[in-house]
């Protein structure tokens, strides 16, 4: 098959009707316009442009295939177009991952505002608590909260800290007293989000497991939230979730001591940072602007401890 870069030296030959002029535009010297048009007419079996001291001129045969590679070649230039204008301007499908109760919170009342800011944007929002497969779901983006070593085989960009503290109502506390230490707390109502959920708190000690037993499990974070709030239990939660219900005096911090890993954190996470589409780095901008770049907007003016 002919290289399509001896097809576009045969027509910019063609449109200006000399070599030496289609040599400078390409960066081309004119021998090596002269031999790649020599390569061409050898490898198709025809000559292709009679060529004299003072002019060039098309052949029956090199007009009529210069007829049909201008398509050709429009096609092509009309191709990278697209794909350029893909990665430099914001349009297309956008499918966004994120977890259940951030993605109602935080990202959905924002949507209107973005989607008017890129109005060549569509956005498809998946929201789970449970992690989703990038790649078999056909995610481009998705928000979670990880440690950095689960999502090592994909680009990851930090968001924010995901402070979590063991909160409840005062209405609980009444009933059932503040515990003091741990071993005081194994002998409350722990609201877990599964089975056998296993608390990972960051102490003056270091790492703690511990084990959250209670009488209600449910995969869904929003169930444990209400559930925390209306007095059921202790819970252990983000600040994301809460915020609002700790700065309304609606919940406690118990044992403000213990809090997350450090290590866990609220990520974008997408497939490759080459080749990165421009829909895909604005969404990005957009959910830091969202959240805040250096302290998050839930986080501002609340106190624990």
């Amino acid at each position: 098959m002919t290289p399509i870069s001896d097809l576009e030296v045969f027509a910019r030959v063609v449109v200006v009707g000399n070599m030496s002029a289609a040599g400078r535009d390409m960066g081309l010297s004119p021998a090596v316009v002269s031999k790649r048009i020599s390569q061409l007419e050898k490898r198709l079996g025809a000559r292709l442009i009679q060529r004299t001291t003072r002019r060039l001129t098309l052949t029956e045969t090199g007009q009529g295939f210069y007829e049909r590679i201008i398509g050709v070649l429009e096609n092509i230039a009309d191709a990278e177009a697209f794909v350029t204008k893909d990665h430099l301007q914001p349009k297309g499908m956008l499918r966004v991952s994120a977890p259940t109760a951030f993605g109602r919170k935080y990202i959905a009342p924002r949507l209107p505002e973005f989607l008017e800011r890129y109005p060549d944007l569509k956005i498809n929002l998946n929201l789970s608590d449970k992690g989703v497969d990038l790649v078999g779901s056909g995610i481009d983006v998705a928000i979670r909260i990880t440690d950095s070593e689960e999502g090592a085989s994909f680009e990851m960009k930090k968001l924010a800290h995901n402070r979590r503290v063991i909160v409840a109502s005062p209405d609980y506390l009444k009933a059932h007293g503040t515990p003091k230490n741990l071993r005081e707390l194994a002998k409350h109502n722990c609201l877990a989000e599964e089975e056998n959920d296993v608390w990972h708190l960051q102490g003056p000690k270091g790492m703690v497991n511990f084990k959250a037993k209670g009488n209600l499990q449910s995969n869904s974070a929003e169930v444990i939230r209400e559930a925390v709030l209306a007095g059921a239990g202790v819970g252990w939660c983000s600040t994301w979730d809460f915020a609002e219900h700790l700065k309304a005096k609606e919940l406690k911090v118990i044992l403000p001591e213990f809090k997350e890993s450090e290590k866990l954190n609220m990520y974008a996470i997408y497939a490759s940072r080459e080749f990165v589409p421009a829909k895909l780095k604005v969404f990005i901008d957009f959910m830091e602007d969202s959240i805040g770049k250096k302290t998050p907007h839930w986080d501002k003016g609340l106190k624990i401890g």
